[in-house]
């Protein structure tokens, strides 16, 4: 595997994992997140603030098996992946009316950048010092985005630019408050990253066949045109072909498109791992 990263990262709060499991490396999040307080209670699934106790408590365990020195020294030298927003904005600001009521558009993306960065600083307090923050894809090409706003779902499903012009402002908006986190912080030792969804993805979308994709509007689980989560499981229909599609189910890329993607950025995570 890539940098000696295991294939598949375990979740924490998966009771059969052991220690060496653990040091080398877990997932604290939860699908369905987000870095709104109101999404994961609306998809009712592990909030920010409680992933970041889970981290704390996920120290303590390391202490006991390795020192409070080691361990300290372990998560310094570790790397940090943060990854949400999406479902804050398709779920929380555009399906659902109540973050509507109370934000501009313009607003909620600065809510949403500020409780992430609220996040980051957790993180930084607890010991970490290499942190990866992706931005949002180009939502208005989400299979689920296009059924459920497009007036033409059914007949002629293409991207609906406006909603992928909110994702691309807000990575806009993103990257420079990550740079400024990075200037007050790298004497401290520590370094933060953006880590660029929408180009690889929107790239991938408008040129799919290029790719050799066959599919690029409906996800290969169910109808592709609204499951995800939940809808998709091990009863659920998928596609014959995976590999064709762009899209597994509504909202998440295919591992094709995620192998696709990580060829397309390869060079920036070999420019990270250079640094740290």
């Amino acid at each position: 595997s890539y940098i000696g990263v295991k294939e598949n990262v375990p979740a924490y709060l998966d009771p059969s994992l052991g220690i060496n499991e653990l040091i080398s490396g877990v997932s604290f999040a939860s699908a369905g997140s987000g870095y709104d307080p109101l999404t994961p209670t609306i998809t009712r699934v592990i909030d920010i603030p409680s992933q970041l106790e889970y981290f704390r408590e996920y120290k303590r365990k390391l202490e006991k098996k390795m020192g409070k020195d080691k361990m300290e020294k372990h998560i310094g030298e570790a790397l940090f992946c943060v990854s949400a927003g999406t479902n804050d904005f398709v779920i929380n600001y555009f399906l659902l009316p109540i973050r509507r009521k109370t934000f501009t558009i313009e607003a909620y993306q600065q809510f949403v950048i500020s409780n992430l960065k609220q996040f980051i600083q957790g993180l930084w307090k607890e010991g970490a010092r290499n942190i990866i923050v992706a931005g949002v894809p180009p939502i208005g090409c989400l299979p689920i985005v296009i059924t459920l706003f497009s007036s033409e779902a059914l007949t002629n499903r293409r991207c609906i630019d406006w909603f992928s012009d909110v994702a691309k402002n807000y990575n806009i908006l993103l990257q420079k408050e990550l740079g400024f986190m990075q200037m007050n912080l790298a004497h401290l030792g520590s370094k933060i990253f953006y880590f660029d969804i929408y180009n690889p993805l929107s790239e991938i979308i408008h040129d799919y066949q290029k790719f050799g994709f066959e599919e690029v509007s409906s996800g290969c689980c169910g109808s592709g045109y609204l499951e995800t989560s939940f809808l998709c499981n091990p009863k659920s229909y998928v596609c014959p072909n995976t590999s064709a599609y762009v899209f597994f189910d509504s909202i998440h890329p295919s591992e094709k498109t995620y192998f696709n993607i990580f060829r397309t950025l390869r060079p920036v995570y070999d420019s990270i791992f250079g640094c740290i």
